[in-house]
């Protein structure tokens, strides 16, 4: 039941966009949050975007931006404070033009990854970006919080896949700057400054993105290694042997295993004995070069040098998906053992041997185990706390803000960032308070106080309302 202010809003909606506020609206991965919202609106295009944002505006309403709901930051979900109205991209889903002469393609917000990855295919193309939650996840949620994944090591966060954005402003104004050119420099970014901005500047409802050719040859490989240290001299041999061709480079750990094998049984363990680390490796390669012969030789010249000491190199595609299996469950299976305090942080490569071994030693004491995997190509781990064997994670409660701090300051202290690729969202606005250079922060506040002075563009999430 609508009360008057939100009857009187929904009055001045266009026709046909209002939803019910279901659960689904609410929620977040996690389940340490949870939504609220006094209306739901899913408009078709970027002007029934800018119909609501304007209503939105004359009404002082909250405007909470929705896309997959993937989102581990909490930066979709308002949970206190006024009603907010949410502002679900689930019904633009177009994809507008496609030129794989020019490897662009241009595409609403609404559209889901896998839809994306899907579209590039069947006209002999790649679109690079790569997550496990590809299936659910929307273009437009990705750009808003500039997300990262297993393919960043290659082609870079969505960010450099974005030529060009359409997108409605927090007056209503609509920006319609969809370019497919690689070169435009005619003044300040307004793309740069949405994509990552987490719906706090504006609302991104479609953009022109950066489609790859397919390499001709492609291999996957699972190397064990002695450890950190040599995972990363590993990642250094392979990149001078394959110069821009090494796609993944993924850090796994014996824990992450011993997971999988204790809530996900149906998945297929590449060892028979999990080694306490290994990589997973994939690489494309042009014309004329082998990417398995290739990984053979990496494999044989690591051996040799101590860095490895066991390797599985896929011989078929299904072998490869799945290794990939194997990595992409780990979160899954982090869900159902039930994390104390899960990480998203990077570092310089040179410092994540020591990083790792500093924090495992800090928690030694601490009675949790430690699921470290992740990015190692580019330096992006998730270091994931979990409650000893015969605890649950509700044990830790009063402990988890501190365990929280402690792996954040000792990644910071080494020249790294508490959040690598997942965004700010509510979550993490005290980190970037406490960590934040204090000018950035400044201008940061500057920007948002300009464009949206009457603060109803997703309040609270990035910097606190």
């Amino acid at each position: 039941m609508l009360n008057s202010a939100d009857e009187r809003l929904a009055a001045r909606l266009p026709e046909g966009v209002l939803r019910d506020v279901a659960p689904a609206y609410l929620d977040e991965p996690r389940d340490r949050w949870k939504g609220t919202a006094g209306l739901v609106a899913a408009p078709r295009d970027a002007d029934e975007v800018a119909a609501v944002v304007r209503a939105c505006a004359d009404a002082r309403v909250p405007i909470v931006p929705r896309g997959g709901g993937t989102g581990l930051v909490a930066g979709q979900v308002l949970p206190d404070g006024a009603l907010p109205l949410i502002l679900s991209m689930e019904r633009m889903t177009a994809i507008r033009a496609i030129h794989p002469d020019e490897n662009v393609v241009i595409a609403e917000a609404g559209v889901t990854l896998q839809s994306l990855r899907d579209a590039a295919a069947d006209v002999g193309r790649l679109f690079p970006l790569s997550l496990a939650a590809q299936g659910t996840a929307q273009i437009g949620g990705c750009l808003a919080v500039n997300a990262g994944g297993v393919n960043v090591l290659r082609y870079g966060n969505t960010r450099a896949l974005c030529l060009g954005i359409e997108a409605v402003m927090p007056d209503g104004s609509v920006i319609r700057s969809l370019p497919r050119l690689r070169k435009d420099n005619t003044g300040y970014s307004i793309r740069d400054l949405l994509i990552g901005a987490e719906g706090t500047l504006g609302i991104i409802t479609a953009a022109s993105l950066v489609m790859e050719a397919i390499p001709a040859s492609t291999g996957t490989a699972l190397m064990a290694v002695e450890g950190p240290e040599a995972a990363l001299e590993l990642l250094s041999r392979a990149q001078a042997r394959m110069a821009g061709c090494v796609s993944a480079f993924e850090l796994i750990s014996g824990q992450g295993m011993r997971f999988l094998a204790e809530t996900m049984p149906q998945v297929r363990l590449p060892f028979a004995e999990p080694p306490e680390w290994m990589v997973l490796i994939d690489v494309g390669l042009p014309e004329g070069l082998e990417a398995a012969s290739a990984l053979e030789n990496l494999f044989i010249e690591a051996a040799e040098a101590g860095l490895v000491d066991d390797g599985l190199i896929a011989q078929s595609e299904q072998q490869a998906a799945d290794f990939w299996n194997v990595r992409e469950s780990i979160p899954e299976a982090n869900r159902k053992i039930g994390a104390v305090a899960s990480h998203d942080i990077s570092l310089p490569l040179s410092e994540v041997a020591g990083f790792i071994e500093e924090a495992g030693a800090q928690l030694a004491d601490r009675n949790v185990r430690v699921n470290c995997f992740g990015h190692l190509g580019d330096g992006n781990l998730h270091y994931n706390l979990f409650p000893a064997e015969g605890r649950s994670r509700a044990d830790y409660d009063d402990q988890r803000a501190g365990l929280s701090r402690l792996v954040h300051e000792l990644a910071v202290a080494r020249g790294g960032s508490f959040s690598a690729e997942h965004g700010v969202g509510r979550l993490k606005v005290g980190d970037l308070e406490r960590w934040g250079d204090p000018a950035r922060l400044a201008a940061m506040r500057a920007i948002k106080s300009a464009l949206d002075p009457l603060g109803i563009m997703n309040p609270g999430a990035v910097l606190r309302a």
